[in-house]
């Protein structure tokens, strides 16, 4: 039996992501803020909804929590997973209200969305497409529920799973080595999150 960690640090889609994790075929899901219980887990989970600095703030508030998250993602190779602000805590800085340190798991940075055409709108809000980049894991090509005002630039584009466009290119979905982050909201897609999670609960990176 797989033991999946939903850290809790206050995130608004907490409780969506863990009912779309038991319809995707998880298990287990503990929703937790407990440093020891995400140390031994066998698959983590990081929400995400609101300001990178606010989930960046929270998150670090728990005591513990950061380096239990390394310990088990870098030393044993637990496979992980950022939703949305989850995902972008996973870059070096963000820089909504100012510039703040995330993880720095995947090396990018945290911008506002500056479309090409001024009558693009922002935020990016509703469905649109998700278009592969190389060969990334779990990522397929479909459509899947976005919400957000800023986007992750990453650093090496080795690291981009998969891209969107709204006024330009965006980026959809990071990963590496054991790490996967989805700027999407797979517990509002529908069929695709869903078969996405499964895929998420069935990785043996």
């Amino acid at each position: 039996m797989t033991h999946i960690a939903l850290i809790d640090y206050g995130a608004g889609n907490l409780h969506s992501v863990h009912n779309a994790l038991r319809k995707a075929g998880a298990d287990t899901v503990t929703i937790t803020a407990d440093a020891d219980v995400v140390a031994k887990a066998d698959r983590i989970v990081l929400p995400g909804v609101g300001a990178f600095r606010a989930c960046r703030d929270a998150l670090v508030a728990i005591p513990g929590m950061v380096d239990a998250m390394t310990q088990a993602v870098n030393q044993r190779g637990v496979p992980f997973l950022g939703v949305c602000v989850g995902m972008q805590l996973l870059a070096d800085a963000g820089e909504e209200f100012g510039r703040h340190d995330g993880l720095g798991w995947i090396p990018g940075t945290v911008r506002l969305i500056e479309p090409a055409d001024a009558a693009v709108k922002v935020p990016h809000m509703g469905w649109n497409d998700v278009v592969l980049h190389g060969a990334p894991p779990l990522i397929e090509a479909g459509e899947a529920y976005f919400l957000h005002s800023y986007h992750f630039e990453a650093a090496d584009a080795r690291h981009v799973a998969a891209t969107t466009d709204h006024g330009g290119p965006l980026v959809a979905a990071v990963a590496r080595d054991t790490i996967i982050g989805c700027q999407f909201h797979p517990e509002k897609s529908q069929r695709y999150g869903l078969s996405f999670l499964s895929r998420f609960l069935d990785w043996r990176p």
